[in-house]
């Protein structure tokens, strides 16, 4: 009997590719005759194009291709809201814009090509805050509409009732900053005219789909005209769905001189072009009763899209109303207002919107717990929304871990001894602090679908051929896929062979995002398996003289249960398939889409199959005068349904974790008059090893029941609670509340001073 991995630590199937330096990235790939591509990009947040000369960069040797806007399509193209060019024309509207391509032999021409065109601007005032773009007679970003990108306004129950029963009423205001994703790969494309006359690009995505939809939009072409492979995607955190320009340039580029191009981003041209975290100002009211019970929440948003607004709507959205989801609310406020502004584009990230309202909420209930005299993880346990409750969104919670998770993380701190511990008196003083989480596990609103399709072949020696179009950024979607089929058929996990997202070979798919991978294609796969079992039983069933339900897979035989002697190997069935009168090789489909609803235009309804919780307990030391905070220690809890591989899930969760330090207080992007000025590793502070405590993190197995064998998204909603858990902490250090992130130490002096001189007052 092959023993099943489901459960147990299990490697990343293509973690030895990875590690021996075998595994091909979209920026190794090399086709005869390849060109290499680069971007000229715009010096200026805001200027009018007056001229653009090519002459000289078209004359150097070796260049085959100069584009500007004028060589680009008319259509625009963007997620919603198509409202950008491939290249820009008649205006810039941020400091990194695409202006021009170049198509040469060599990369270093191309860089030296860039040198030689040139660019009349008329530099143009630019709006570089939220603030400013909305304030009345401001300029359109975009001429002929207003700042306004998106906004959204709803309310449930009555507010002002709530507030009117509270015993405690307290209002913040919360900022959050930009976090550029940081993975190891920057951007990366190759693309190329096949013999048929077709674009095929191979590329760095999180879905293969969606970015065939969006090149054939933009350059115009029928979607079966385009060809999506995914190369080995290193790191990916919502970067790489459907934002950055580099794969519309390099088909452009394709197209034109009808060569393959190879357009790789370098890190500055990465920060510039990758839409980082969405900046929110988020003022949070909430009223409680003396027991902690939330009466009323009272939310407005002001959100940073940047130029253009990608995916950020759906951020803000998620940051408007999510967290309402995860306690027993009735009364609820919201209003949200996105505006454009002369920045570079902000759009999906790790998270995905949940950062940033939890961070407010978290340090909300943990000042509220103060001033009532409560432990503030009684707070969360009174107003946690339960198992088989409806949340005031519609929202059904099928299984939830978060009381668990708080439990655990709490114990594991240390927390009742830490909390109840003398405040410390020298300049290096401690403090612990909590905060909980909610995430989704897919999410039923980029259309009426959320689901999945996976087809699986059985070769002539009994193993496996998956094909399955969910992207592998490196979160273990193919060791998922791998797991799961061979469960269902119980072979060994390597005789199953799940193969890279590919548009003309596997089936539709929507991709890596909204945590939805193992909801969606685990639940496929478990379709695709039975039905290949059933195709193979059917005959075996013929061969042994026995009926289909008394047969089982064992050893890589499928026999009569009791008859040990009654056995045909799985080869032999699968050839046997093949090589009879009507006879066929064995290939099928399984397909799953949830049971959801898309919310109507009111936002209400079940938009996930489940929902995943975590929580995150912290230990902080804050230097009085150096003001430097540091993690001391941290336990993350994640509710992850069933863990199908608990290895891939603490590396997750652990990674998330890091992720959450590094936004809490040492990377901002660093614009001056909309220029980045940072766009670098050397100059963008990020959490090293040194900065890192042991990392301790436990699982809570909540046991979804509309999950594969019970499991749900993991890992994303670990980002979650770390901002929120810090501030916290930093709070019981030393008594000072930072409500604008990063928490520097420039800002705990500054609040520290603040703190004297009120006591001296």
């Amino acid at each position: 009997m092959s023993e099943s991995t489901l459960g147990r630590d299990t490697p990343q199937v293509n973690a030895r590719a990875k590690v021996l330096g075998r595994a091909v990235y979209a920026g190794d790939i090399k086709v005869a005759g390849m060109l290499h591509g680069k971007i000229l990009r715009s010096p200026y947040p805001h200027a009018r194009i007056v001229s653009v000369d090519t002459s000289a960069a078209r004359a150097l040797p070796g260049v085959k291709a100069v584009l500007t806007g004028a060589d680009a399509p008319r259509t625009l193209w963007g997620v919603h809201q198509k409202e950008r060019r491939i290249l820009a024309e008649g205006a810039v509207r941020f400091a990194g814009e695409e202006v021009a391509a170049v198509a040469a032999t060599t990369e270093e021409i191309a860089r030296d090509a860039l040198d030689l065109i040139h660019i009349e601007y008329e530099e143009l005032p630019a709006l570089l805050s939220p603030e400013d773009a909305l304030a009345p007679g401001a300029s359109g970003v975009h001429p002929g509409r207003g700042n306004v990108a998106h906004e959204i306004r709803f309310e449930r129950g009555s507010v002002e009732a709530g507030f009117a029963q509270a015993d405690l009423i307290h209002e913040a205001t919360y900022t959050t900053h930009a976090q550029y994703p940081g993975y190891l790969e920057p951007m990366a494309s190759v693309a190329m005219i096949d013999p048929d006359g077709r674009l095929q690009v191979w590329t760095s995505t999180q879905s293969v789909f969606l970015a065939r939809a969006r090149l054939a939009a933009a350059l115009e072409l029928p979607v079966s005209r385009v060809r999506v492979q995914a190369a080995t995607v290193g790191g990916g955190f919502g970067g790489k769905i459907v934002e950055d320009d580099n794969q519309l340039v390099a088909g452009l580029l394709a197209l034109k001189t009808g060569r393959a191009v190879r357009l790789v981003n370098n890190r500055l041209e990465d920060f510039q072009a990758a839409c980082s975290s969405v900046p929110e100002r988020i003022t949070l009211k909430l009223g409680m009763t003396r027991e902690g019970l939330i009466v009323a929440k009272d939310v407005h948003i002001v959100a940073d899209c940047g130029a253009y607004c990608g995916l950020s709507p759906e951020v803000m959205h998620v940051s408007a109303m999510r967290s309402d989801n995860m306690h027993r609310l009735q009364n609820v406020r919201s209003h949200a207002t996105m505006a454009y502004t002369h920045t570079p584009p902000h759009g999906a990230f790790r998270g995905f919107g949940g950062t940033q309202m939890l961070f407010a909420l978290n340090s909300h209930i943990h000042t509220m717990a103060g001033q009532l005299g409560l432990d503030p993880v009684e707070i969360h346990r009174r107003n946690a929304i339960g198992r088989g409750e409806t949340s005031i969104h519609g929202w059904h919670i099928g299984s939830t871990g978060l009381l668990e998770c708080i439990a655990q993380c709490t114990e594991a701190i240390g927390w009742q001894a830490k909390r109840a511990r003398a405040p410390g008196t020298g300049s290096r003083r401690r403090g612990v602090g909590m905060a909980a989480a909610m995430h989704v596990s897919g999410n039923r609103t980029i259309g009426n679908w959320d689901g999945s399709t996976v087809m699986i072949k059985v070769n002539e020696d009994g193993r496996l051929v998956v094909h399955c179009s969910e992207g592998d950024m490196g979160q273990g979607a193919m060791t998922m896929l791998s797991q799961v089929v061979a469960h269902e058929l119980n072979l060994p996990l390597a005789h199953v062979h799940v193969v890279a997202p590919d548009t003309d070979t596997a089936p539709f798919c929507i991709g890596t995002l909204a945590s939805r991978v193992t909801m969606a294609a685990g639940n496929a796969a478990i379709v695709a398996a039975q039905a290949a079992r059933d195709k193979l039983f059917a005959l075996a069933a013929q061969m042994l003289g026995a009926r289909a339900d008394q047969l089982e897979i064992a050893d890589g035989h499928i026999r009569v249960r009791g008859q040990p002697g009654a056995q045909r190997s799985l080869a032999e069935v699968a050839r046997q398939h093949i090589w009879r009168h009507g006879g066929e090789g064995i290939q099928v489909m399984g397909s799953w889409d949830a049971k959801t609803q898309m919310h109507d235009d009111q936002v209400h309804g079940n938009i996930a199959p489940a929902y995943s919780f975590a929580a995150q307990a912290v230990e902080v030391e804050v230097d009085t005068q150096t003001g430097q905070v540091t993690v001391i220690d941290s336990f993350v809890s994640d509710d992850c349904g069933k863990a199908l591989n608990p290895l891939a899930i603490h590396g997750q969760t652990n990674g998330a974790t890091v992720q959450a330090m590094g936004w809490t207080l040492y990377e901002q992007l660093q614009l001056e008059g909309g220029r980045l000025m940072n766009g670098n590793f050397a100059d963008y502070n990020m959490p090293t090893a040194d900065a890192v405590p042991l990392l301790r993190g436990g699982l809570v197995e909540s046991d979804e029941p509309n999950g594969p064998h019970g499991a749900k998204g993991a890992s994303e909603t670990a980002i979650l609670p770390g901002a929120p858990a810090i501030a916290n902490a930093v709070y019981d250090a030393v008594g000072v509340r930072i409500t604008d992130l990063p928490i520097t130490p420039q800002k705990v002096l500054a609040a520290l001073r603040a703190l004297e001189e009120t006591a001296h007052a």
